[in-house]
């Protein structure tokens, strides 16, 4: 199976979660074991959103604000890439060309933010795009879709199954931005819905959730 995984900033970098990264570099040596081809991107989180913000305060382009994260997030994947060692392709891929070639060459692929403008949720369905995927995964600080912000809501409710047309009316922005954190970027949506591949947002506090969902077994919100 060609899967690829997005871990949330939120999740291991909100704090910063070393054991949490030990985990799921474990788990990517267990996928690799069995057989499957795997790529990988990361987010920056919260370390992210405050240098976004130290770059609001001196007054630098929207542009420059999202270069300034995307490099946060090549440290996280780095920290990846170091822990994997040979199983890895030794460094970050810079371009989606990159990554599908370092699969294809039997590696895990590790990556972050690719350019302004585009968040690493587009990042991860570009890969999958390009690299045919079975499954895209995110691993977020949710359990999954809600029909409202669980965060701000007591009653919000869990929603197991969704199609892609329905994730719109859950969107609080419907455009990029720089640090833009919701349950999923609006513009991976646009590429994801004309793929055919099944798509899981989950907890990702609890790496084994992913084993699950590529167990087949249902976790997490299921969107398809």
């Amino acid at each position: 199976m060609r899967i690829v995984l997005r871990i949330g900033g939120s999740v291991i970098a909100s704090p910063i979660n070393q054991t949490l990264i030990g985990e799921y570099a474990d788990l990517l040596k267990v996928l690799k074991k069995k057989g499957h081809d795997v790529a990988v991107v990361v987010g920056g989180g919260a370390l992210a959103r405050d240098f976004i913000q130290v770059a609001k305060n001196l007054g630098l382009a929207e542009r420059a604000q999202d270069e300034i994260a995307i490099s946060v997030s090549r440290i996280f994947a780095q920290l990846f890439i170091e822990k994997l060692g040979r199983l890895s392709c030794g460094s970050v891929p810079l371009t989606v060309e990159d990554a599908v070639k370092c699969v294809c060459d039997g590696k895990i692929a590790v990556m972050g933010g690719l350019k302004p403008g585009m968040t690493t949720d587009t990042v991860a369905a570009l890969i999958a795009e390009r690299l045919k995927a079975d499954l895209l995964i995110k691993a977020t600080d949710q359990e999954g879709v809600y029909d409202k912000d669980p965060k701000k809501h007591a009653d919000a409710v869990l929603l197991k199954h969704l199609h892609f047309e329905d994730l719109p009316k859950f969107f609080a922005e419907n455009r990029h931005k720089a640090g833009i954190h919701q349950i999923i970027d609006p513009e991976a949506i646009k590429i994801l819905k004309h793929m055919k591949v099944k798509f899981v947002v989950l907890n990702g506090f609890k790496p084994d959730n992913v084993l699950l969902a590529v167990n087949g077994e249902k976790v997490g919100t299921i969107i398809e």
